[in-house]
């Protein structure tokens, strides 16, 4: 990916959706901590919550023939969850180019950052090539200006 990746604001208010989340003991690993693995599906489950939240459900983006490849994944650990914590997953569109996009999030447990994370993604049709950013998805974007780099 050509563009460099935003850091993802710690101030929750920068973050215009919220999407909670209940870790499953599954999600840890043998030190009771959850396993870096988990978080990319969280984030995907936030991803699209944010999209449904936006008027769009995610299925019916897809079989109306856009997907959104994720090309780029960044996530920073900063204080350990464990099972059965609530975990609240703050998340916006950020960096919008012509065909790609990125989103970013907070996670927090009891008000406390546990990790922030950006996802990029390519635009794309059911073949791959790349699509420009339909009008709802910059609409999604508005207002973001502190998701911005």
């Amino acid at each position: 990916m050509a563009a460099t990746l935003i850091v993802p604001p710690l101030a929750r208010d920068c973050y215009p959706f919220t999407h909670p989340i209940r870790v499953r003991f599954a999600e840890t690993d043998a030190m009771g901590v959850v396993h870096h693995a988990s978080y990319l599906p969280w984030l995907e489950e936030a991803r699209v919550a944010l999209i449904a939240h936006g008027g769009h459900d995610y299925a019916e983006v897809h079989s109306n023939g856009l997907d959104l490849a994720v090309v780029e994944v960044n996530v920073r650990y900063r204080h350990a969850i464990r099972f059965g914590d609530a975990v609240t997953i703050h998340a916006g569109v950020g960096e919008i180019s012509r065909t790609l996009l990125q989103i970013a999030y907070l996670l927090d447990v009891d008000g406390q950052t546990a990790a922030t994370g950006v996802t990029a993604h390519a635009c794309v049709n059911g073949d791959g090539r790349p699509l420009r950013v339909p009008e709802w998805l910059l609409a999604l974007g508005e207002g973001t200006t502190a998701l911005h780099r």
